[in-house]
């Protein structure tokens, strides 16, 4: 959105807020019911790593129980996830796609550990589950059903062996990618290797779909989304992507995906990077790292004369920022395009540096849906959005699992591109 109609749009939202208070309150208060009656799911949240860097993985290193948004620069803890209505998070285990495979295969097991520690530590609050039953009798007791995503197909290290026993320690999706295309599937934002899946990323999938592995294309290319629906026998995830109809960025979904996912029975869960919701503030960061480039091929090796010219670039051309409205529009277009069957939420709270206006942390959902609830939205469709779509899909992928379980035995392949 242009930025002087977003300042019109700012004025004109500001005057209807105080036209509409009453109004507004009441719909936020549907939100909050709303959010007690079934669990809100969130697709990913990158609280894990970020205990890593600034706690020593220490899940009690900070008092998660407090109120840490004036103190921190965590966008989680458990009073806002209680204050955000949040019924069952996914907690990325994510790791770097710059280490090597066994680095990863490590590093993921250590950050799985995290998570498992993060339950112990606060037992009142949160519950490890591993199934969509699990999640409703979690949150029917008061607590967060905790589950476990994994963020990049290198941290299996080409073994369906690992793949076998990171479902063991209770990993539920995996990300097949992350920014670097891999030894099976191509990412979104690397140069392709395989115009897709490899013959063993297919496998790959496959062996996922047995587990009962729910297969997440974010971070993917467009052809490994495209060849990972057509090989999987289960509905996928996307567990924190947004919409390329809206937003022309290579991590969101296009419209010719969306547009198969009725078939599949998939869902996209929409994420707030501000980069991938609102296409100025993603243009004026390709703009930023074409200039930084620029400046580095003029000044190599005087990072000081790089930085000059950056600070006075930026003060010359401040950011534009994304709102809550771009969060909604993406919502509203996955709908449109796929149908409210295939929309939900996956904020990536804690992996991203900034956020959207109006948005601090994962206290902000009953926000959201109070903006749907004005737009017109039934509270039958806003649960599907904030939970539903998920646990079906979760029944979907065991109920995959149960049947496949009783044809195939373990994949065995191996990676004839793995490195050696």
């Amino acid at each position: 959105m242009p930025y002087r109609l977003r300042l019109l749009l700012a004025g004109s939202l500001a005057v209807a807020a105080l036209v509409a208070g009453p109004a507004l309150a009441q719909e936020e208060a549907t939100a909050r019911r709303l959010l007690a009656a079934a669990p809100l799911i969130d697709g990913h949240n990158d609280l894990p790593w970020a205990l890593r860097q600034a706690y020593n993985s220490d899940p009690q290193g900070v008092d998660l129980r407090m109120d840490l948004s004036g103190s921190t620069r965590l966008h989680t803890d458990i009073a806002r996830l209680r204050a955000g209505g949040v019924g069952g998070q996914f907690w990325s285990v994510y790791v770097p796609a710059s280490m090597t495979p066994l680095e990863a295969a490590r590093a993921t097991f250590e950050q799985i550990d995290v998570v498992k520690r993060l339950i112990v530590a606060y037992p009142d609050a949160f519950e490890l589950a591993l199934t969509a039953d699990d999640v409703e009798r979690i949150h029917g007791e008061g607590r967060i059903a905790s589950l476990i995503g994994m963020e990049g197909g290198y941290s299996i290290a080409d073994s369906l062996g690992l793949l076998r026993v990171f479902y063991d320690a209770g990993a539920r999706y995996m990300t097949l990618t992350h920014s670097k295309t891999t030894s099976w599937a191509d990412s979104a934002t690397d140069a392709p290797r395989w115009d897709g899946l490899s013959p063993f990323g297919e496998t790959v999938v496959l062996e996922m779909n047995r587990l009962g592995m729910m297969v997440d294309l974010s971070h993917v290319s467009e052809a490994t989304m495209m060849d990972a629906i057509r090989i999987s026998h289960a509905p996928v995830i996307f567990s924190h992507s947004s919409a390329r109809g809206v937003t022309d960025h290579p991590r969101n979904v296009p419209d010719s995906v969306l547009r198969l996912l009725p078939d599949n029975g998939g869902v996209v869960m929409i994420t707030f990077v501000p980069s991938f919701i609102d296409e100025d503030v993603r243009a004026w960061g390709a703009d930023q790292s074409a200039e930084r480039a620029r400046l580095e091929s003029l000044h190599p090796g005087d990072p000081e004369a790089v930085t000059d010219g950056m600070e006075a670039w930026t003060a010359a051309r401040p950011a534009p920022t994304a709102d809550i409205a771009d969060i909604v529009a993406h919502i509203e277009h996955v709908r449109d395009v796929a149908g409210i069957d295939h929309v939900g939420l996956g904020g990536d709270f804690d992996g991203i540096s900034s956020l959207p206006d109006g948005i601090s942390g994962v206290d902000a959902y009953p926000l959201i849906m109070a903006e749907l609830l004005r737009r017109g939205w039934s509270e039958a469709d806003i649960l599907k959005l904030t939970g539903g779509n998920v646990l079906r899909v979760m029944r979907g992928v065991e109920a995959a699992a149960a049947r496949m379980q009783l044809e195939e035995s373990p994949f065995l392949m191996t990676n004839p591109d793995a490195a050696d």
